[in-house]
């Protein structure tokens, strides 16, 4: 019995359980919307994980399930929560429902796409840096910093510099203009990331396992993911990465404990290939439309046991 949680209306698990359901795979979701109708209680006797889920007055022993897709939204705010005030019995209850699933997600002997331990180096861009470049990917040159001085120099130094979040939240890449120079006062109390720019085609490869799904994204913005905002609209087009790119992508990812990821290339002009970030839950079903890739499926095969392993 595979295990998905989230919302079912978001695409990436709808598509999922789609999949799953063509592959005749066995699963059950756990709704996050439906918290009041759930209950969750285990306990760890000898190192073994025994307990059981209720959805909906419905029991599973926690013991048969072999896999769980989880793509949690903050539980705080659901909508069925927003009339409630803060420590109301109601956020209390499904506060505590979410921490007891997201614990026992991290000690599951069954495979879990994918465990928030694993996803924690996503927290700090600089420190998944450098796990990246262990693995033989370029990074763009980086400054964090809460010193405007020192963001002026590292310009003059690059010509042209980007700046994001240092974080793992969601943030829109940003080139550095002269209107950004003269309200750098405000880092002050914000530490930013500035990086150098680096111009050529920007690749998303999707990670599965051992396969590997590879997307150009032709786009005249910084950041393609808001090109349609100004105007532009992203170009996706399946490619083949070379070899040694995709062989290192899998061993990153598999080093990171991520069964899934997105990770995010820019390849210059001249060939290089810089890893800008791994994106450890990406939502895949932008590229997967565009495309026709089948990264649905392959997840719905490395979550039950069906994968096909690359030569």
């Amino acid at each position: 019995m595979i295990l998905l949680c989230g919302i079912p209306s978001e695409t990436p698990l709808a598509m999922v359980a789609q999949q799953l359901t063509e592959l005749g795979a066995p699963f059950v979701m756990f709704n996050q919307r439906r918290f009041a109708d759930y209950r969750l209680e285990y306990n760890i006797v000898a190192g073994k994980v025994d307990g059981w889920l209720e959805l909906t007055g419905k029991r599973y022993e926690l013991s048969t399930f072999t896999a769980a897709y989880a793509r949690l939204m903050d539980d705080r705010l659901l909508p069925e929560l927003s009339d409630e005030a803060e420590g109301s019995p109601s956020r209390l209850g499904c506060r505590e429902l979410h921490d007891a699933l997201t614990r026992w997600l991290e000690i599951t002997p069954a495979r879990v796409v994918s465990r928030y331990g694993s996803m924690g180096s996503n927290g700090s861009k600089p420190y998944q840096a450098q796990l990246i470049t262990a693995h033989g990917f370029r990074t763009p040159e980086t400054l964090v910093t809460n010193d405007p001085e020192a963001v002026r120099m590292f310009r003059r130094h690059h010509g042209r510099i980007i700046y994001k979040s240092v974080s793992g939240l969601r943030s829109i890449v940003t080139e550095f203009s002269e209107e950004d120079d003269s309200r750098l006062e405000a880092i002050r109390s914000c530490p930013t990331q500035f990086q150098a720019l680096i111009e050529g085609l920007d690749v998303r490869l999707h990670v599965v396992g051992d396969e590997v799904f590879a997307t150009a994204i032709e786009s005249n913005g910084t950041d393609y993911r808001y090109a349609s905002g100004n105007g532009d609209e992203a170009r996706l087009s399946q490619i083949q990465a070379p070899d040694d790119v995709e062989r290192r992508a899998v061993a990153l990812a598999a080093d990171l404990g991520l069964p899934v990821a997105g990770v995010d290339l820019m390849i210059d002009e001249d060939g290089d290939v810089y890893c800008l970030e791994v994106n450890p839950s990406p939502a895949f079903s932008y590229y997967e439309q565009h495309t026709g890739q089948p990264i649905a499926l392959a997840i719905a095969r490395y979550l039950s046991g069906r994968e096909e392993t690359q030569a």
